[in-house]
């Protein structure tokens, strides 16, 4: 990863003053790659970036959850990313799993896999590759290899690190009562800070993430703008969430749930 100011590039992913975008050709150039390429790695120019080229942390920290950490949570996690907020993804799944080549096959890593290792391994045999490519999962691949290193699970993750969140988005039911139950479970952190937990159940597949990943993104915004004006989200967030549910998803019957915990 790179400090804003610095460009980072990944097969068709590059930050650029903090803000990852696609390149189409260079997208179209990963049907072409020969057997076994490796990934081009992060590099930065020396030096320390300018003053200008900084961006303001965001108020909150955000959390965005979904089973494998490649697909819903990647894409909000691009998203919230770009627009400036602070902003880390998980999954809660046992282990990353990925569409294969049936539903009986699918392909199969453990957390902390890098996803350039991923993207190897799924494209080992120019079978593999062209069949992968098809199917969207190396793209997958490379625009997670752009952001961060591997997947990482919320379960494996501390409970320090986990309480510096103020709000997770979870993009399934079951992956929010996953991250509501591990949060009631863990032990109580020495400052036992709020933590507000929020499901906008999404299909898990790259055209929902994006129309999510927008949603998650208005949703955000407004709570960030709740905290910067210092108001009390443990007050606030509740009126929030229903607010929102009752303007902005009028076009799904989805309901938009809400947990406050401590942890």
């Amino acid at each position: 990863r790179t400090d804003d100011g610095y460009l980072l590039l990944s097969l068709g992913y590059c930050r650029q003053n903090g803000v990852i975008i696609t390149d189409t050709h260079n997208i179209m150039v990963a049907a072409s790659l020969a057997a076994g390429a490796r990934l081009p790695r992060p590099s930065t120019p020396p030096g320390i970036p300018p003053e200008s080229a900084r961006r303001k942390t965001s108020t909150l920290s955000f959390g965005v959850v979904c089973s494998s950490n490649i697909n819903r949570s990647m894409e909000a996690h691009v998203v919230l990313g770009n627009a400036g907020l602070n902003i880390e993804s998980y999954g809660t799944g046992t282990q990353v799993r990925l569409p294969g080549k049936s539903a009986m096959e699918p392909r199969i890593f453990k957390f902390g896999t890098p996803y350039e290792e991923m993207y190897n391994s799924m494209s080992a045999t120019p079978e593999d590759e062209a069949f992968f490519v098809h199917n969207g999962v190396l793209q997958l691949c490379r625009r997670g290899a752009a952001v961060k290193v591997a997947p990482q699970r919320w379960q494996d993750m501390t409970s320090e690190f986990v309480s510096t969140h103020d709000v997770v988005i979870a993009f399934e039911e079951r992956i929010f009562d996953a991250v509501v139950e591990d949060l009631q479970t863990r032990e109580p952190t020495e400052n036992f800070e709020p933590i507000h937990v929020i499901c906008l159940d999404t299909k898990d597949n790259p055209h929902e993430a994006r129309l999510q990943g927008r949603v998650a993104l208005e949703l955000c915004w407004l709570l960030e703008k709740s905290a910067s004006r210092g108001e009390d989200l443990v007050l606030e967030a509740a009126a929030i969430v229903d607010a929102f549910q009752n303007e902005r998803m009028t076009h799904t019957q989805i309901h938009v749930l809400y947990q406050l915990c401590y942890l």
